[in-house]
């Protein structure tokens, strides 16, 4: 189980700044262990980030971002109160929702 997404959405003069760090290994399949053998990639590929029911940022990422990627970025709308919502997909199907209040 992965830790939860850390998220800080405020709002000021109708535009909304989202900070998130999401906590992942982000591995990307080049590395080895002590051992030697190759560690298994393990990455974020689907991020989605929504405003309600509104999508507002939608991507895909690859094995060379890197470990607890943190994002920051700023969309038209919110209003304190209202939720932020982080989704993502790995591609060993593991996923995870975190959401916040706009400040």
């Amino acid at each position: 189980m992965t830790n939860p997404t850390r998220i800080r959405a405020t709002v000021r003069d109708g535009i909304t700044e989202v900070r998130a760090r999401l906590s992942h290994v982000m591995e990307t399949g080049m590395r080895k262990n002590a051992a030697g053998a190759l560690i298994p990639a393990h990455f974020i590929t689907d991020l989605t980030v929504f405003n309600n029911d509104r999508v507002v940022l939608s991507a895909q990422f690859g094995p060379s971002v890197s470990a607890n990627p943190y994002l920051v970025f700023k969309f038209r709308g919110g209003a304190p109160g209202e939720r932020v919502r982080v989704s993502w997909t790995d591609n060993l199907g593991e996923s995870r929702n975190d959401e916040v209040a706009i400040a």
